[in-house]
């Protein structure tokens, strides 16, 4: 039976300071993107905001050029959803041949990919962009999806190898009594049951490719494709004095995150107890 005790008391109030403190920046984050310069150069940044500027979001939804946040948003949208759809289709069918594959250069091969995820990607840069600059695909949002793809293809590739490790291999077996072929017996006994892993596989490359800065900065900076970090980077340095609409950029940034994580948790949650463990 459970008893409510102080030990549960202490540790609840030191949950809701711990969720108090981690929610401050985002709290001043958002009132700050709805006061005006003059409330954030001279009041606290605590402080609510007079009235609320919502012209705040409007301007900079309405900006054009290298400045546009549609333009970034849109351009974000298509890489993240270009690079996880090659993500999990190519994640899925290499961790299976590697995990099902009986010949030594399958676990050769496998621990190369766990060693591209423990080195730092900032490593190959100069020759990734030496690499795409000749076959010319730099500048360019398929090009992009292409580089995001084989950096983070070594992380969907073994979040699917440890949940193929795991998984029995009955509904395999029995795919091929029933005479199926390896395309066959993946695509109706193995990809079915891969939905958990598939989740975490793509929340997870899909949230750090979203906010990605530092590649679409490289491989895309300064052409008509910005991403919509870099389109918030160069709003700090064309509005260094407006932090309200800096504000507004991020928190437009921020939101799809948000709601997509608040309806994929369940799914992410199960690829972590379930998925990945099999």
């Amino acid at each position: 039976m459970f008893r409510y005790t102080r030990g549960t008391l202490v540790r609840e109030v030191v949950a809701i300071l711990a969720c108090a403190l981690f929610c401050l920046p985002l709290y001043v984050l958002l009132v700050g993107s709805l006061k005006s310069a003059s409330e954030i150069a001279n009041g606290s940044a605590f402080s609510l905001p007079r009235s609320l500027h919502w012209s705040n979001f409007t301007d900079v939804l309405s900006a054009t050029g290298g400045n546009s946040v549609v333009t970034g948003f849109v351009n974000s949208l298509i890489v993240t959803l270009g690079s996880v759809a090659l993500l999990i289709g190519l994640g899925s069918v290499c961790a299976y041949v590697l995990v099902r594959s009986t010949r030594r250069w399958a676990r050769t091969t496998f621990v190369l990919f766990v060693v591209a995820i423990v080195l730092p990607t900032q490593l190959g840069v100069v020759p990734l962009y030496v690499g795409a600059r000749t076959l010319g695909v730099t500048g360019s949002l398929p090009g992009l999806i292409l580089i995001d793809t084989g950096t983070f293809l070594p992380l969907a590739v073994f979040l699917y190898a440890t949940f193929f490790r795991n998984h029995p291999r009955d509904w395999e077996e029995a795919a091929a009594l029933d005479g199926a072929g390896a395309f066959a017996t993946f695509r109706h006994a193995v990809l079915p049951l891969v939905g958990p892993v598939t989740g975490t596989a793509g929340i997870l490359t899909g949230v750090v490719i979203w906010n990605d800065f530092f590649t679409p900065l490289i491989f895309v900076g300064g052409t008509n494709f910005p991403t919509l970090p870099v389109v918030m980077y160069q709003y700090v340095g064309a509005l260094n004095s407006e932090w309200n609409k800096i504000f507004a950029v991020v928190v437009i940034a921020f939101i799809p995150v948000m709601v997509f994580f608040v309806f994929a948790q369940r799914r992410l949650m199960e690829g972590f107890s379930g998925g990945v463990r099999g």
